[in-house]
């Protein structure tokens, strides 16, 4: 049984069907019960409802399991504190591997949930557990987010400017190297990056769009006080669009991207490029 935090979100979502589809037993944990039979419709053998912060509830959740792909929570502000919660649970289970989903360049402290998870994996290096660390870009399927728009408008909102560049990675081909290394031996003590084939500003972005949807797409930057606002309306607290604004700024000067080589090693083809994806999406769009 391997559980997975974080099972809800999106990347939890990818791992559980990427481990399923390898005919792995997951144990599911989720804050919701809304998720729950979606998940369990997915495959996942077990579900279960509560928060990672609990340590008493963390030690009974990885009880009797051989693996943990631990996703915290998106910017969290607690994420060391709930890491550390996670890890002890798993030294309590004498969980045989712990793959920790972290970040592409966490050292980089001006963007604070980057450096949250460095804390992480610090903790996890420490801990005496058998452990795996990967190191995922941004996601292509983060455009998503702005479909609508895209489709019936032709505009594709960014919250940097258009020269931003960046090394976007396909989601399901990171959760298909997060099934590989929890199934498959060997990987024990590696830090794995996991960036996109091609770096690509957000006029690059826009023109793939366009091609895969037969019309035109233009990026349109929204000022960072309208992000703000939308974002706060949408439920978000100071710290997350705090951190997300320093993470927009970064991107902006230094870019945000790697090399992926060690993504096409794990996967043993390369890495999806941003022109299929947007081909995929498409045409499952258009069905």
């Amino acid at each position: 049984m391997i559980l997975v935090t974080g099972a809800a979100g999106k990347t939890g979502l990818a791992v559980v069907g990427a481990l399923v589809a390898k005919g792995e037993g997951v144990r599911a944990l989720v804050r919701r019960k809304e998720v729950f039979h979606r998940l369990r419709d997915m495959g996942a053998r077990e579900v279960v409802v509560g928060d990672a912060r609990d340590a008493e509830f963390m030690i009974g959740a990885a009880a009797g399991t051989r693996a943990i792909y631990h996703i915290c929570p998106n910017m969290a502000a607690d994420e060391a504190a709930i890491g550390k919660a996670v890890i002890t649970a798993a030294r309590h289970a004498n969980v045989g591997l712990f793959a920790f989903h972290s970040v592409l360049h966490p050292q980089t402290d001006a963007m604070p949930h980057h450096w949250q998870k460095l804390l992480v994996e610090r903790m996890l290096i420490d801990s005496g557990l058998q452990f795996v660390i990967l190191q995922p870009a941004s996601y292509m399927q983060n455009v998503l987010a702005e479909w609508d728009s895209i489709v019936t408008r032709g505009i594709y909102h960014v919250p940097y400017s258009t020269g931003t560049r960046l090394g976007l990675v396909d989601l399901e081909d990171v959760a298909a190297a997060a099934a590989h290394v929890l199934t498959e031996r060997g990987h024990e003590g590696a830090t794995y990056e996991l960036a996109g084939p091609e770096v690509l500003n957000q006029d690059d972005v826009a023109r793939l769009l366009g091609e895969a949807l037969g019309r035109q797409v233009t990026p349109e930057v929204v000022p960072a006080e309208d992000w703000a606002h939308d974002a706060r309306a949408a439920g978000l607290g100071d710290y997350q669009i705090d951190t997300l604004q320093a993470m927009f700024r970064y991107y902006e000067w230094g870019g945000f991207w790697g090399n992926p080589r060690v993504l096409g090693w794990l996967l043993g083809r390369p890495p999806t490029t941003f022109a299929q994806f947007t081909l995929r999406v498409s045409r499952g769009q258009r069905r």
